[in-house]
């Protein structure tokens, strides 16, 4: 028998300490947010938090993470959940449109909460790095970049509210002018 916590709740389990925790949350405990992708750990398809860390589930075998807390995409906010009561990184992903087919997307945030849980306010090479090791697809990388911007800009205006209402949070952005009507019209 070994125990774990996933999602703030905690099973023990009859299972063979060598079966994949991917395998383990999906099939045993019936939470199937996360994907199976590659089997090797290189995808990222698979991501799940271990006591806050991203992880590949489908390389991790339970016996690792016995005694241990767990969180799956489900663990990020309430089944059924309103929009406020999504994570700023889930709010931003619906607001940008970050999926596309949508297969890597769980990996994708739960690596992407991570980032934001250390580095609340990550440069482009810092999203880079974090989000290197989960692949997608369909190639939304800019939209996963701008939706880790917008979801740090979400938490820095909860955490300073005075300042975002003063506008202090955000900087400037500068457009280009056109100089004449043909620049005006695609030129």
């Amino acid at each position: 028998m070994i125990r774990l916590t996933v999602n703030g709740v905690e099973h023990t389990l009859d299972v063979e300490g060598d079966t994949p925790l991917l395998w383990v949350v999906r099939d045993v405990l019936g939470l199937k947010g996360s994907k199976f992708g590659c089997g090797a750990g290189l995808c990222g398809a698979c991501t799940m938090h271990l006591n806050g860390q991203p992880i590949r589930t489908c390389i991790m075998p339970l016996s690792a993470v016995a005694g241990q807390n767990i969180t799956t995409i489900e663990g990020l906010s309430p089944a059924n959940a309103t929009p406020q009561q999504l994570t700023p990184i889930q709010q931003a992903w619906l607001e940008l449109n970050v999926p596309q087919c949508g297969y890597c997307q769980s990996g994708q945030i739960m690596a992407a909460t991570a980032l934001l849980a250390s580095n609340p306010n990550p440069s482009d090479a810092d999203i880079d790095n974090a989000m290197s090791g989960n692949i997608c697809r369909c190639g939304t990388y800019p939209r996963i970049r701008s939706a880790i911007h917008k979801a740090a800009g979400m938490m820095s205006a909860v955490s300073h509210p005075q300042a975002a209402r003063n506008g202090e949070l955000f900087s400037e952005v500068t457009l280009p002018q056109a100089t004449n009507s043909e620049e005006l019209s695609h030129g």
